[in-house]
């Protein structure tokens, strides 16, 4: 049996980590996070594991606890829209440092989310074959993850562990981020509501309104590729994306069309504070993941926007 300890156990990832660690049997499983005053709790709920931690806790547990076969740091501030860089970089470089020191001591295999933000406007693509140092993060959360990312490279530690960098991840388990949950979650709200669906607007004259595109990935299939890595002792980062760039249109008339209801999208304007930090394309190259000869993503869009929109229906959000 495994000993896996699970940062950000309760948030989506995490929690549907777990859940998909408990199908293949593995229950000595320790979740590390901080479930603060909201309904991150909710996530906990059916998942079989043998201890809680807030993440305050977790250093002075590992001094009498080291034993871990497995770590899967999943646990950050994901906010692209943090502005205090000194609590992201303290939250997600150093802690992520230390975590990986004890993981390194005890021998663990260790696998950290990285992020697809490292990539900033993807001016030079979306390949883990560019230079770490080379990336331009368009906000600090990016610049966070790549802080960490570089650490390992420059220290000559990637050998030892698995960088995941996750693209649009969404599924159920989301509810809890606020602003940070996906428009599908947040669509699918507006639309019981008003029977529409907000899009931003294009600032850039090659983008049509709504045409902005993105690499959408199920949570399912996050969870199932990064275990598949982990198990199969892969080292180095990965892109964790589906590998093809669909628009929020598609994503609109997939949910709409989940939801039995006729498209009706209104395009408003995109904040000032955020137009300068917004990716207008995201695509995640695959070739890595393809030398593995793991299977690739189960869902498509549609699928997992289907099966996401029957699981809300059931849980009445």
């Amino acid at each position: 049996m495994k000993q896996i300890l699970v940062t950000g156990g309760a948030g989506l990832i995490g929690s549907n980590l777990v859940r998909h660690l408990n199908g293949l049997g593995e229950t000595e499983i320790t979740i590390v996070d901080n479930l603060g005053k909201g309904d991150k709790w909710k996530n906990l709920r059916g998942l079989r594991y043998k201890f809680y931690l807030e993440k305050e806790e977790l250093f002075d547990f590992l001094e009498e606890n080291n034993t871990f076969t497995h770590v899967f740091h999943l646990g950050a501030c994901s906010s692209t829209t943090e502005n205090d860089a000194s609590y992201l970089v303290q939250n997600n470089y150093h802690y992520s440092v230390n975590l990986f020191h004890y993981s390194n001591e005890m021998g663990a295999r260790f696998a950290y989310a990285s992020s697809a933000a490292t990539y900033g406007n993807g001016d030079l693509g979306y390949s883990e074959k560019i230079p770490v140092s080379n990336l331009r993060p368009l906000n600090a959360y990016g610049y966070s993850k790549q802080m960490f990312d570089e650490y390992l490279l420059q220290n000559n530690f990637l050998d030892r562990c698995l960088g995941l960098k996750y693209f649009n991840v969404f599924g159920m388990g989301e509810g809890h981020k606020g602003d940070m949950r996906s428009l599908v979650l947040k669509g699918y709200k507006q639309i019981k509501e008003t029977g529409k669906l907000q899009l931003f607007q294009s600032h850039k004259p090659e983008y049509n309104h709504g045409e902005q595109k993105r690499d959408f990935l199920y949570v399912k299939d996050a969870v199932s590729m990064t275990i598949g890595l982990a198990f199969a002792n892969c080292s180095g980062i990965f892109n964790i994306g589906s590998g093809i760039a669909e628009t929020w249109n598609e994503l609109a008339r997939a949910l709409f069309k989940a939801m039995n209801k006729e498209p009706q999208i209104d395009y408003v304007p995109m904040p000032e504070s955020i137009q300068s930090k917004y990716q207008y394309y995201t695509c995640a190259s695959m070739e890595k993941w393809q030398k593995t000869g793991l299977p690739g993503p189960k869902y498509d869009l549609a699928s997992s926007i289907n099966e996401y929109v029957k699981a809300l229906n059931e849980d009445n959000l």
